[in-house]
């Protein structure tokens, strides 16, 4: 892996981006790096549009990633992966939720989600590398819709090729006790999808 790296993770309010966030953000630390983080909610608790920069590097002065910058894309629905595509460097990398979350506008007519076959062409078009992960279904495998933010994270874990037990501290150092047996299974099942 590559001493600095730029992480941009977004997705829509309720899906548990923040979450994954702080379980990138504690990684790095745990794998040695200084790390920054900084995150936009906007109207997420909306369903709106919810971002955040995690920078792991040997020595990381601002938490913002500069337009362009971006090495790993982290998108939790797959509008918001088309939204934030500029922000990739050349050659960076996406993983996507193969899911979407039609925003208001498409609800109330005024435009129409992208097909699949446009966004797939649009994100490989910008792409080094597109990942594809069914996180919601991983998720309902493992018994709680709600760990599909983890189960990404598993997938994400298995691109980086970093240590499994370091993400399972990080990922149990922010669920609750009672929920940690089932989000250590949606880890797992997203970085077996990953690999």
């Amino acid at each position: 892996m590559k001493s600095n790296i730029n992480f941009l993770l977004v997705g829509v309010g309720g899906q548990g981006t923040l979450l994954a966030s702080d379980i990138l953000a504690d990684l790095g630390i745990r794998l040695g790096y200084d790390v920054k983080k900084a995150e936009i909610h906007g109207m997420s608790q909306r369903g709106g549009s919810v971002t955040s920069y995690v920078r792991w590097g040997e020595q990381v002065h601002s938490p913002i990633i500069g337009k362009g910058e971006v090495d790993i894309l982290v998108a939790f629905e797959k509008l918001e992966a088309l939204r934030y595509i500029d922000q990739l460097r050349p050659g960076g990398s996406v993983l996507v939720n193969d899911q979407a979350i039609e925003p208001i506008t498409v609800k109330a007519g005024d435009i129409k989600y992208p097909g699949d076959e446009m966004v797939r062409a649009t994100l490989a078009g910008a792409a080094r590398t597109v990942y594809w992960v069914n996180g919601d279904e991983i998720a309902a495998s493992v018994g709680n819709a709600k760990t599909a933010n983890v189960a990404i994270l598993g997938a994400l874990s298995a691109l980086l090729d970093t240590p499994e037990k370091e993400w399972l501290k990080a990922v149990r150092a922010h669920v609750p006790e009672k929920h940690l047996a089932v989000n250590d299974k949606a880890f797992l099942a997203g970085r077996k999808a990953g690999k």
